[in-house]
């Protein structure tokens, strides 16, 4: 008998690692987003009773791929013969319209060739972005079902209520069982159709990894890893696409300061107080030739923007010599391309180094009208810093309990807590 304990761990090991492809070698099979998720479970489920008897097998990952889909395929043979037979209860003179051997069936469940997307996670993702689907819907439900992300993180990211982000998960899955949306992967031709909402999925299980929603860590490092992955295999599957070249820019000069961001106890740094010299040249180099890639290939979108900022934080020698003069015109071109009250917000930290803390504070108390931002915890936290700066201790300390209340993170509520310390 295996320790409980270490076929736990196993098993949550397996999740983080094996979830996206087990589902998507599933849903291949399946070509049913419904049944591929509820087989997947149903295969770790199995791992938790079998596993304490038989122990963990050498291919975790291979031994829950197989169990899901032969899950898949015995509930598909249960249909066939439920279709086989039912005509002859209604009829038993008239053959069945739709009768299919169970031959044909496992035929029509192989899974296609794989030479227009090869990776079976990228492969998912660009399934789950269907036309048909709202963009957030379709990003919602592939961080859901791909990633494993819980609805309570996508909550968190999207800026609405659990309940609220369910509901959307739900509608989202019972549109495409409604309008009957095939589990075929698009042609090369029709992959631009669907490239907003992957390089919004990526994006956003990169930017989990970087801030952990909640939770002890800061990041959560396997999901960094995971995006920058998949970033890299859509450039080389469509490497004339500025804005692919800019999210993989992006998401790597991201990366270069991973190993900055927290003291050896932990604790969250701001970019003025990193060590510069420990950040990875040689990303940071190859994001640069990115950004150049793209600009050439054509008109900045909103990643290649989003990069181009980031480059001018890493790019200066010190936080001083920052070129805010430059990111704060950036940040009106993101604007203009991507009016998002994120971006607004972001866009203040620029406007105080530029004109100063009080027109960076009018900026922000507007942002606070807009109800897209009511639960968003860097608000009422960059609020927090303009205040302070201004000297105004009292408010400033109101904006930084606001912001500790809608922080879950433990880092970044050791952090803020240390400044509202600082602030009463």
């Amino acid at each position: 008998m295996t320790d409980p304990d270490a076929i736990t761990a196993a098993v949550a090991d397996a999740h983080r690692r094996g979830w996206a492809l087990v589902l998507a070698a599933t849903a291949r099979v399946a070509r049913d987003l419904d049944l591929a998720e509820e087989c997947v479970q149903e295969a770790y489920a199995a791992a938790l009773a079998t596993w304490p008897r038989s122990g963990v097998p050498r291919e975790p990952v291979a031994w829950l791929t197989t169990t899901a889909k032969r899950r898949a395929l015995d509930v598909l043979r249960r249909e066939q013969v439920f279709r086989t037979k039912l005509p002859l209860l209604l009829d038993p003179d008239e053959p069945a319209a739709d009768e299919v051997s169970l031959a044909e069936e496992q035929a029509m469940v192989q899974p296609e060739p794989a030479d227009v997307v090869p990776d079976e996670r990228l492969r998912l993702i660009f399934l789950c972005c269907h036309p048909a689907l709202a963009q957030d819907a379709q990003m919602a439900l592939t961080l859901r079902l791909v990633c494993g992300v819980p609805t309570s993180d996508l909550a968190r990211v999207f800026l609405v209520s659990e309940p609220t982000m369910a509901a959307r998960l739900t509608r989202a899955k019972k549109k495409i069982s409604v309008a009957r949306i095939p589990y075929r992967m698009p042609s090369a031709a029709a992959l631009p159709d669907r490239l907003a909402g992957v390089l919004g999925v990526i994006h956003l299980l990169f930017t989990m990894g970087h801030t952990a929603p909640a939770g002890d860590s800061l990041t959560r490092t396997e999901l960094m890893d995971q995006a920058l992955h998949l970033a890299r295999m859509l450039r080389e599957l469509m490497p004339d696409e500025p804005e692919v070249a800019g999210l993989l820019a992006l998401l790597l000069l991201s990366y270069a300061r991973r190993s900055t961001r927290v003291d050896e106890r932990g604790r969250l740094l701001r970019l003025r107080e990193q060590d510069r010299s420990r950040w990875d040249r040689s990303a940071i180099a190859d994001a640069r030739e990115l950004i150049a890639a793209g600009l050439r290939n054509g008109r900045a979108g909103r990643y290649l923007l989003q990069a181009a900022i980031a480059s001018l934080y890493v790019e200066a020698s010190t936080y001083g010599r920052t070129d805010w003069k430059q990111i704060l015109a950036l940040y009106d071109q993101l604007l203009r391309v991507w009016p998002s009250p994120v971006v607004a917000l972001n866009r203040t930290v620029a406007l105080a180094e530029v004109h100063g803390p009080e027109a960076a504070l009018v900026e922000v108390e507007a942002l606070e009208k807009d109800h897209r931002l009511a639960g968003y915890q860097y608000l009422p936290a960059i609020k927090a810093d303009l205040l302070s700066r201004l000297g105004r201790a009292e408010a400033a300390a109101a904006a930084y309990r606001q912001a500790l209340e809608l922080t879950t993170n433990a880092v970044e509520r050791a952090f803020l807590a240390e400044r509202l310390g600082q602030a009463s």
